[in-house]
């Protein structure tokens, strides 16, 4: 059957359309590129390759329960005035048979914004019995363990702990393994090759407190030989959290980023600031 030529131009107009939506549509290559790190971000590992690092959130085991947004390598990443600056910390440590061990640096804003969405999701409590066992979910925000913005962002502050040398690995963390209390003691609690410092890292609950009283004897030495060693390079401690430090000044105290963690949002490769 022969097209009359009211139906020809019809077929002719939806081609024309449908290339000029073709063309106009944004293909992989015109995605919009993930953000980059300024040029005074370094990786921690090109300044101090003997800080060892446990990069929490690219793993399960955090309080979340799942690898955070943005996590795309296990690194730590700092502006470099930081990260000189825990260098010269980590020169003491070593000097006294100790090594410094980071858990969280540089935090992109995407992975702060998957906590938020987690504190919002009140019926997955699946860390709780580890990280959170005394605060109820819905008192997160309040609380103030949980925030739409964190410190971390501006790549300044980071956490960590101190390690007595040598360093024996801690071990993998097996999705749905018994929990136990973050507050409880260091035999009981998740093993972890840090010294005792009466807590586990991110534990929700008031004995994380740095000058918490009821810390005392080697407990309250291990913590204050984090923060001095820390504070002597100019290190801020975070006093509701032992394991937290942002180094003053900050070169971006205004500034919250988002580019992933990984080599590629450096502007350089190794050693390129040094």
């Amino acid at each position: 059957m022969r097209r009359t030529a009211t139906a020809v131009r019809r077929l002719a107009l939806t081609a024309a359309a449908a290339l000029l939506w073709t063309a106009g549509a944004p293909s992989a290559a015109q995605a919009k590129p993930e953000p980059k790190a300024p040029a005074q971000f370094v990786a921690l590992r090109d300044v101090d390759p003997t800080i060892i690092q446990e990069i929490r959130y690219i793993t399960a085991h955090n309080f979340v329960g799942a690898p955070v947004d943005g996590y795309e390598k296990p690194m730590c990443i700092l502006t470099e005035p930081a990260a000189k600056a825990l260098h010269k910390a980590q020169a003491g440590l070593l000097k006294r048979g100790y090594s410094l061990k980071v858990y969280d640096c540089y935090r992109p804003q995407r992975a702060v914004d998957h906590f938020v969405r987690w504190a919002k999701d009140l019926d997955d409590q699946r860390m709780k019995a580890e990280f959170y066992p005394q605060v109820d979910k819905t008192r997160l925000f309040a609380d103030g363990y949980i925030a739409e913005k964190s410190g971390h962002s501006r790549g300044s502050t980071l956490d960590l702990t101190v390690v007595k040398l040598p360093a024996v690995p801690t071990r993998a963390y097996v999705p749905g393994e018994r929990l136990a209390p973050c507050y409880g003691p260091k035999k009981d609690r998740f093993p972890d090759n840090s010294v005792d410092m009466g807590t586990g890292f991110d534990c929700f609950d008031t004995l994380a407190h740095t000058d918490d009283p009821r810390i005392q004897g080697a407990q309250r030495a291990n913590r204050d030989l984090l923060r001095d060693a820390l504070a002597a390079q100019g290190f801020v401690n975070l006093p509701e959290e032992w394991w937290h430090f942002t180094y003053k000044p900050e070169l971006f105290p205004d500034t919250y980023f988002d580019f992933p963690i990984s080599r590629r949002s450096l502007s350089g490769g190794p050693m390129a600031h040094f």
